[in-house]
């Protein structure tokens, strides 16, 4: 069975299109896992079970999923393009963040700032080879960096997931310098 493949239709449903399968998510981005597993199986396109989807969580990468205590819940930790309060805890970031992109992008970077798109937040590391990676997969990388003492002075929130993504609801070019 391929679980990868499993692994990006779950973050399709819990990131964006949960009706993709008839769930709803709770305001927390909560998915009953019964439920979940059982949408998915329906589909005819996948099949899992509880321990497949222990598996996934376990074993994902970029660690995309928690469950709640009981396993009786789950959710994606960040990426969301639909509203919902990952219950995401502000925190002070380091002095500098990365974000990594692809070259094709950098002019509009460059006039607008990073701005989250379809998403709910932008996306940072706390690396550049963790920001050269995310760039890699939009074509050639660039990497920015982030004045976070600066944002921080001027008000902006910063705010650390589960998996250990910096995120903020935008950063002005003004804060950002081009690395790549």
């Amino acid at each position: 069975m391929n679980l990868t493949k499993t692994s990006k239709f779950i973050a399709l449903i819990l990131r964006h299109k949960p009706d993709t399968i008839g769930i709803s998510l709770d305001e927390h981005g909560w998915a009953d896992v019964h439920e979940l597993i059982d949408g998915i199986n329906e589909t005819g396109k996948h099949h899992i079970d509880m321990r497949d989807l222990e598996e996934i969580v376990r074993m994902d990468e970029k660690q995309r999923y928690s469950f709640n205590e009981d396993k009786s819940h789950i959710r994606a930790n960040q990426g969301h393009s639909i509203p919902v309060d990952v219950e995401l805890k502000e925190c002070i970031p380091p002095a500098v963040l990365y974000h990594g992109t692809g070259e094709k992008y950098v002019a509009a970077i460059d006039a607008q700032g990073l701005i989250p798109k379809s998403r709910l937040y932008v996306h940072m590391s706390a690396d550049t080879d963790t920001a050269r990676n995310v760039g890699s997969r939009h074509g050639k990388p660039v990497i920015y960096e982030i004045d976070c003492n600066s944002m921080l002075s001027d008000g902006y929130k910063f705010y650390l997931s589960e998996n250990h993504v910096w995120l903020t609801k935008s950063v002005p070019a003004c804060y950002l310098r081009k690395l790549s």
